[in-house]
């Protein structure tokens, strides 16, 4: 094809600059395929915290401390950012997930303890998950020994049977349900004045009620499994260092959007339950947050979100798991894999989908304690597998010069120790308040 010259262009000025407009069009949407196709891990993760679980924790903080703990999802915020940015970090500048890197940095003994660690927090959370999807389908009439089997197996057709691509599109889609507690939370009018000044006015109480549920705050929000899932889908996606730049504005901007959503359920819930004097003991009660919004139909609403909250969470959990345990131990995976190709990724998938759903069909369980008690081991196991994440991101034999930064490390190490030292108050104020029980 020979190129028009420069007279022939003259002639025809307008041929000229439509071709000089479509080429830039076709440039700019170049530019932005390649930009969505980057999108994903940051979002996807950061929401699947605002999970059955994170919803429970952050409507009784909000309805059993009002504003008090702002200032702790605050602080929160930022080592959300810090922490899963380090993991999306480490899986570009090496092209493998953390599980693989744990092994080949600490040895197969170290591997198996944090893939216990691992193992029992994500189990937990599952239960949480199905325990979401038992209240949703209760606050509709439905029975759990109903709606949990057919969530079920929801999940597991999901993942299982749809390409990968099909599944980030409905876990992306299934995000635009957190809008209603911010609408809620405007809508109610909240003092803003007293709301700032709790964020910038941090206060602590030395009681096991708080401490449970200040730890629960944190670990619902910076989950294990969330570290390891960023870093693998990251790979998974191949983004690598040139790449990188897209995918961290993406992990940054989802921290920040998932927890501006952590805010509203604690402004709704402390606006219309805690002022007056309405504790949460279940679905229906944490529903009444958005009345301002929904009136009437609040109850639905809320099932509405809280199911579909826990199935997304619900359908990551399981899968990073079994992904999780089988790179850390070199086993087969892959939902494209049949299961006599990868046994042990199909049966711990089966697994934790079976786990979660079983006990949350135990009859008269209580739903809403056992959703945050499950965030309470997220929180708790979170430090060991935090301990793991920074070192190898501050090693530079692995991470060569994409090593953590000053600010990055601080900010991952003071989150690791102040959940080491609540888990170590926590267990000393229970003590006593046992020792106390059988003395008196």
């Amino acid at each position: 094809m020979t190129v028009p010259s420069r007279e022939r262009q003259e002639r025809r000025p307008h041929v000229a600059a439509a071709s000089g407009f479509f080429g830039r069009i076709s440039t700019w949407r170049l530019r932005l395929l390649a930009v969505l196709s980057l999108i994903g891990p940051g979002i996807i993760t950061a929401n699947a915290d605002n999970d059955a679980g994170g919803i429970s924790t952050y409507s009784v903080a909000g309805a059993q401390y009002g504003y008090s703990l702002l200032w702790v999802l605050a602080l929160i915020t930022i080592s959300l950012a810090v922490t899963q940015e380090m993991g999306a970090r480490t899986g570009a500048a090496t092209g493998k997930g953390l599980a693989a890197l744990i092994r080949e940095r600490y040895g197969v003994k170290w591997t198996a303890f944090a893939m216990i660690c691992t193992l029992v927090a994500n189990l937990a959370t599952t239960v949480a998950e199905f325990a979401g999807i038992a209240a949703a389908g209760e606050l509709f009439g439905l029975p759990r020994w109903i709606s949990v089997p057919i969530a079920a197996l929801i999940v597991w057709l999901l993942v299982v049977k749809w390409s990968f691509r099909s599944v980030e599109k409905v876990f992306l889609a299934l995000s635009a349900v957190y809008l209603a507690y911010p609408l809620s939370g405007l809508m109610v009018g909240p003092p803003w004045g007293q709301v700032f000044h709790e964020v910038v006015t941090p206060t602590f109480r030395m009681d096991a009620a708080y401490l449970l549920l200040f730890i629960a705050t944190v670990g619902t929000t910076i989950t294990p499994w969330g570290q390891f899932f960023i870093q693998a889908y990251v790979v998974d996606k191949g983004i690598g260092p040139r790449e990188y730049a897209t995918t961290r504005i993406d992990v940054l901007f989802g921290a920040l959007i998932t927890n501006i959503v952590s805010f509203f359920i604690i402004i709704a819930t402390a606006s219309t339950l805690y002022v007056r004097g309405i504790g949460i003991t279940d679905a229906a009660q944490a529903a009444m947050a958005l009345e301002p919004l929904a009136g009437p139909m609040a109850h639905y609403l809320f099932a509405v979100g809280l199911a579909n909250a826990s199935l997304l969470a619900a359908s990551i959990l399981p899968l990073a798991t079994s992904y999780t345990v089988c790179e850390a131990f070199g086993w087969e995976a892959g939902v494209g894999r049949s299961w006599r190709e990868a046994p042990a990724f199909h049966t711990l998938y089966a697994f934790a989908i079976a786990f979660g759903a079983l006990v949350a069909l135990i009859p008269d369980l209580p739903l809403f304690p056992v959703m945050i008690l499950s965030q309470d081991v997220n929180g708790i196991l979170l430090s060991v597998v935090l301990v793991f994440a920074i070192r190898i991101a501050s090693d530079r034999r692995i991470m060569g010069r994409h090593t953590n930064g000053r600010f990055g490390n601080a900010v991952a190490w003071i989150t690791t120790a102040a959940l080491i030292a609540l888990s170590m108050f926590l267990v000393g104020i229970s003590l006593v308040q046992i020792a106390g029980v059988q003395i008196g």
